[in-house]
C-alpha cells in the first residue's frame, strides 16, 4: 500500500535521503536507511555504511536510545530476521521497545522476503510495508536483480550536444557538457561497483576511470575495458595508474597470444579471455554472467558509441542517463551517441519507464529505467 499519509511519506524521504549515503560502499549488501520518530519528532537515525559493519535499524536506535521504547520506526528495507555478519535487525528492533514500523519495500531475495514483517507482526507490532515502495526499490534494484538473476544492473551513460552527438567528425569531444554534469557523472561512478569503456575511449582519451571525489578504499569502480585483441597500449593510465581497484580487460580468446596477455598481466590488469559473439567481439552476455560471479551488483557503462550499440542491440541496458548540452554540432560523420544495429522499426525502440529530468546549471540529465522494478519482487 501506498504511504497512509503526508507524515509518514515525510519520514520515509528522511530515510532514504539517509540510505543514498551508503550507495556504492555496501555492496553485497543493499543500501539501506532508518528513522525513528516518536511524538512527530525524529529521535534517531541512521544508514548502513558498509558490509560487515551494523545495519540502518541498529545505527537508528543505537542512536535514539532509551527514546526508541514506543516509537516508530521508518525503514527503506525490511528489517532483517536472519543472522549474517551481523545479528538479524528484527531482535533489535524487538529489544529496543518500537511499536510501528513503516517499511518501504519487502526483501527481493524469494528466501527470505517478507519473513521480517511476518516476524515483527507476530511479536505483536504494527507493520506496515509500501511506503514509497517504487522510490525505495529503486535505490536498490542493482542488489535486486544481482540476487535474483545473479547479474549486474547496467547503468548506461552518454553526454552528447542537443542532436546527439558525442564528438565532432575530427573526434574532438573533451568537453561537451559542463562541469555540473561532468560532477554528476562521477557520481553515477561512485555509486557503481564497476565502469565499462570500448577500447576507442581508451585510445582516444586515455582516461584514469576513478572517482574524483570519492573518499575510502573503495571509492574507486571495477575497470572493465572492452578489447577484443587487446590492442590498446599496455601503459595507458588506466593500466598503470595507482588505485584501490582493479581493471579488467575483456578479449575475444580465440583473437590473442600468450605473449600479448603477459604484456598486461604485468601491470596488475587481469585479462579475461571470453568467447566471440560472432562479429570479432566480445560476447557480452558471457561477460555480464562473469562479472556477476565476482559479485558485481552493478556496471556503469561509459562507452563509446560503439559499446553503447553493442549493449543496446544485446537487451542489458536497465537504466540509461543522457547527459545534454545546448550545442547542436551536426554532419553525417559526427559521432552518435548509440551506434549498432539499431531498430528495424519504431516499436523497437527501447522505452524508458519513470523517465525524469534534472537540470544541471544549462546543460540536463534526462534518465529512465529500461527494465521494469516489479520484475524483481514478483515472487
Amino acid at each position: 500500500m501506498p504511504c497512509s499519509n503526508e507524515t509518514d511519506q515525510s519520514f520515509m524521504d528522511q530515510a532514504l535521503e539517509l540510505a543514498s549515503r551508503g550507495l556504492g560502499r555496501t555492496t553485497p549488501n543493499p543500501a539501506v536507511g532508518a528513522v525513528v520518530v516518536k511524538d512527530g519528532k525524529v529521535v534517531g537515525q541512521g544508514w548502513h555504511h558498509r558490509a560487515g559493519t551494523p545495519h540502518a535499524e541498529v545505527h537508528a536506535l543505537k542512536d535514539a536510545g532509551e527514546a526508541a521504547r514506543g516509537a516508530t520506526i521508518y525503514v527503506t528495507l525490511e528489517p532483517c530476521n536472519h543472522t549474517g555478519l551481523t545479528p538479524p535487525c528484527t531482535r533489535a528492533v524487538l529489544e529496543a521497545g518500537i511499536k510501528r514500523v513503516v517499511i518501504g519495500a519487502l526483501d527481493p531475495n524469494p528466501r527470505v522476503a517478507g519473513g521480517g514483517m511476518q516476524f515483527l507482526r507476530q511479536q505483536g507490532l504494527d507493520v506496515m510495508e509500501g511506503c514509497r515502495r517504487d522510490e525505495c526499490r529503486m535505490l536498490i534494484a542493482p542488489f535486486a536483480k544481482h540476487v535474483r538473476t545473479g547479474l549486474p544492473w547496467v547503468r548506461m551513460k552518454v553526454a552528447c550536444t542537443m542532436d546527439g552527438r558525442t564528438a565532432t567528425r575530427t573526434g574532438h569531444s573533451q568537453w561537451i557538457t559542463n562541469e555540473a554534469a561532468r560532477k554528476r557523472g562521477h557520481e553515477l561512478r561512485r555509486i557503481s561497483d564497476a565502469i565499462l569503456v570500448g577500447r576507442g575511449t581508451v585510445e582516444a582519451d586515455n582516461p584514469s576511470l576513478t572517482c574524483r571525489d570519492g573518499e575510502g578504499e573503495n571509492a574507486d569502480p571495477l575497470r572493465v575495458i572492452l578489447d577484443s585483441r587487446l590492442s590498446t597500449d599496455p601503459s595507458s593510465t588506466v593500466y598503470v595508474q595507482e588505485s584501490p581497484a582493479r581493471t579488467i580487460v575483456a578479449s575475444v580468446e580465440s583473437a590473442v597470444d600468450s605473449s600479448r596477455v603477459k604484456q598486461f598481466e604485468k601491470t596488475g590488469t587481469r585479462v579475461l579471455m571470453l568467447p566471440d559473439s560472432g562479429s570479432g567481439t566480445v560476447e557480452l552476455g558471457t561477460l555480464m554472467n562473469v562479472l556477476g560471479r565476482m559479485g558485481i551488483q552493478s556496471i556503469l557503462v561509459e562507452g563509446g558509441a560503439t559499446v553503447h550499440g553493442s549493449f543496446r542491440d544485446a537487451g542489458l541496458i536497465d537504466e540509461m542517463f543522457f547527459f545534454y548540452a545546448p550545442a547542436v554540432l551536426g554532419g553525417e560523420d559526427a559521432r552518435p551517441a548509440v551506434a549498432g544495429l539499431g531498430a528495424d522499426r519504431l516499436e523497437e525502440a527501447v522505452s524508458l519507464r519513470r523517465f525524469c529530468f534534472e537540470e544541471l546549471e544549462g546543460n540536463w540529465l534526462i534518465r529512465g529505467n529500461v527494465t521494469a522494478l516489479d520484475v524483481m519482487w514478483r515472487r
